[in-house]
């Protein structure tokens, strides 16, 4: 092969090279078939960039012209489906930039003036993670409506709220749904967070230290949108930061569905029997006919782990790597689509099937009875009694024996038997001993008497319907 034939089959940067790249390497090397999902941010980027470049009078208009007018081709063949991906080109960038190069001939050229491909993927993942978290955005609301809408549904619905998986003290279901809105609700905050530390334009930091070009990165910035641009050079081309503060903000979110999920398994199984989930988010056994499995939490709780993996990938990707740019970084990007799609799949069909939960309250109040679940309201009835809180502590702990041994529940000793424990018990201890009465009592703010549930509620669904994204 004459050094002529091999320039014109390999890559762009290959006329230092006197022999072509193996088609080993070539496919170990490749991310074309991944990071093509960057189109919609490279032709954004592309563009921004050259209306810069002619702004500056570093490309002619008439350049400027040719490069928006094959960018706009080469969108109508992605969309469509006709354009042809090459793993000669390695990537996405060069892909793009070789077709608009055969479309429009040496302005294609001149596009990359000013930028590198390290400055260029670093501008593309941020712009195309900035739309993702926006549609995360949404997804989190969504949920959170679901989670309001339900909670509202059953807010007088007594479940016993457990500590150590043992029952502890009567809650309003409503109320227990309202506590994975405060944790979805702190995972749209992070979101948000992440944004605008990711919205920055690396964009002119070249291959690592600027350019002799007069480039306006500001100009660019502002056209796509950004906040502001990279200070540094070698940081911008070399920082992920961003894709591993977003890969810990969606596993903490993961974390938090994983959490419901656990709850839902729980309940759905016999043993508890608190709700029941729609069948179209349930499969059945290959040979128990009577089975109905709750796969969807299941796999959400699966796919946690394999989003937390993601994140631990990410941070031992960076931690030895020197400035600038490594090649090292097109490992990114596999782990980071990956948590998004897992991210945004899972929160769509948790706002559906959380929408669908049928909430048995009868099996969860029997439930709430067999757990001795207002033992503490019997203990905080001796305290307004005069009895230091240690002592009614003790005192209770008989009650709950002599119950346990009569196997009643505390609300079913006699009078007589519940003065044994302490003289100054009268009848209205009854009235504490209920489930509804124990309910109604935790009237502190952030408590689950239906009163402040109902506040929360009110103040939930006017945040979320007033949020952008809703």
């Amino acid at each position: 092969m004459t050094h002529n034939q091999f320039d014109k089959k390999a890559q762009a940067w290959s006329a230092l090279f006197s022999e072509p790249m193996s088609d080993l390497v070539k496919r170990y090397t490749a991310s074309v078939f991944f990071d093509q999902r960057l189109w919609q941010a490279d032709i954004e980027g592309s563009l921004a960039h050259a209306s810069m470049l002619a702004a500056q009078g570093i490309i002619s208009h008439e350049d400027h012209a040719s490069i928006q007018r094959g960018m706009a081709s080469i969108r109508s063949e992605i969309e469509s489906g006709a354009f042809e991906w090459k793993l000669d080109l390695e990537d996405v960038h060069l892909n793009i930039e070789a077709r608009l190069t055969q479309l429009v001939g040496d302005a294609g050229k001149r596009l990359h003036t000013g930028r590198s491909r390290n400055d260029q993927v670093a501008t593309d993942v941020r712009l195309w993670l900035r739309g993702e978290i926006d549609l995360i955005g949404e997804l989190l609301v969504a949920l959170q409506l679901s989670l309001v809408d339900i909670a509202e549904r059953n807010v007088e619905a007594i479940l016993p709220g457990f500590t150590h998986l043992q029952v502890a003290q009567p809650v309003s279901f409503g109320h227990h749904m309202l506590a994975y809105v405060e944790m979805f609700s702190r995972d749209a905050d992070r979101m948000k967070d992440v944004r605008k530390r990711l919205n920055r334009l690396p964009l002119g930091a070249a291959a690592l230290a600027g350019t002799s070009y007069p480039l306006d990165r500001e100009a660019v910035a502002r056209q796509l949108g950004m906040d502001g641009v990279c200070q540094n050079s070698l940081d911008a081309v070399s920082d992920r930061d961003f894709a591993i503060e977003f890969s810990a903000a969606a596993s903490l979110a993961m974390v938090h569905i994983s959490r419901l999920s656990e709850e839902l398994v729980l309940w759905m199984s016999q043993a508890f029997g608190f709700i029941d989930i729609a069948d179209r988010f349930c499969t059945g056994s290959s040979i128990m006919p009577q089975k109905k499995n709750p796969d969807v939490p299941e796999l959400a709780r699966g796919k946690t782990g394999r989003v937390v993996g993601h994140l631990m990938s990410l941070i031992t990707l960076m931690k030895g790597q020197p400035l600038a740019y490594n090649k090292d970084n097109q490992e990114d990007k596999e782990p980071l689509f990956d948590t998004v799609d897992t991210l945004k799949d899972t929160l769509r069909i948790f706002a559906e099937m959380v929408a669908g939960i049928t909430v048995k309250s009868e099996v969860m109040e029997n439930a709430a009875r067999r757990g001795y679940a207002t033992a503490t309201d019997l203990a905080d009835y001796l305290v307004k009694k005069g009895l230091p809180f240690r002592d009614a502590h003790e005192t209770v702990a008989h009650a709950v024996k002599a119950a346990i041994s009569h196997q009643v529940d505390l609300s079913e000793l006699p009078l007589a038997v519940l003065q044994g424990f302490h003289p100054d018990i009268e009848k209205d201890v009854y009235d504490v001993l209920s489930l509804r009465g124990s309910l109604n009592a935790r009237r502190t703010l952030g408590g689950t008497a239906p009163e402040r549930v109902r506040e929360q509620i009110a103040l939930h669904r006017a945040r979320l319907e007033a949020s952008p994204a809703a």
